[in-house]
């Protein structure tokens, strides 16, 4: 029997402790899973807060994988690498060491209580957009291309904060 191997977008965040070190564990052990494959990563964006904006600044990507792995297992492995990264959850988009959200899954929507694929929204956040039109600029969600969606957002203040695609290896 041969598996099915299907597509998937990660958006990944942070911002309390060494973020850039927790996402690289995080992709590092996403990767690492042998029904997963890290195919593309994007470059890390510092971007301002959004929804409780008083807190330190984020850093931001997305990395599209390769995964034999259903969308609820795939979560499972991202929340397994949030645990590790010790993540808490405090405060609704407050601060984090590190987040990891499924923005979409090839051949997939859903709408159920644990998870929505396309992520509801993440087509409004230039911090998921941006880094998703970096490396899946033709990704279509809810009809329009990633390009299309950071067309109408407002990117200001979002800035490359390393453009090695390989700092996460």
């Amino acid at each position: 029997m041969t598996q099915s191997f299907k597509r998937a977008w990660l958006g990944l965040g942070g911002n309390i402790g060494d973020v850039e070190r927790a996402m690289a564990q995080a992709l590092q052990s996403l990767n690492a899973h042998p029904a997963v494959v890290v195919e593309l990563v994007s470059p890390i964006y510092k971007t301002p807060p959004w929804g409780v904006e008083d807190q330190p600044w984020f850093l931001n990507c997305c990395a599209q994988i390769k995964t034999s792995l259903s969308p609820e297992e795939v979560l499972e492995l991202c929340q397994d690498a949030e645990r590790q990264g010790k993540r808490q959850r405090n405060v609704r988009w407050g601060p984090r060491t590190i987040d990891i959200d499924i923005v979409a899954f090839e051949d997939c929507e859903q709408i159920e209580q644990r998870l929505t694929i396309p992520h509801p929204r993440a087509t409004e956040r230039a911090f998921v957009m941006v880094p998703l039109a970096e490396i899946a600029p033709h990704l279509i969600i809810a009809g329009k291309s990633a390009k299309q969606w950071l067309s109408q957002l407002d990117d200001d203040g979002i800035e490359m904060d390393s453009s090695d695609r390989s700092w996460w290896s």
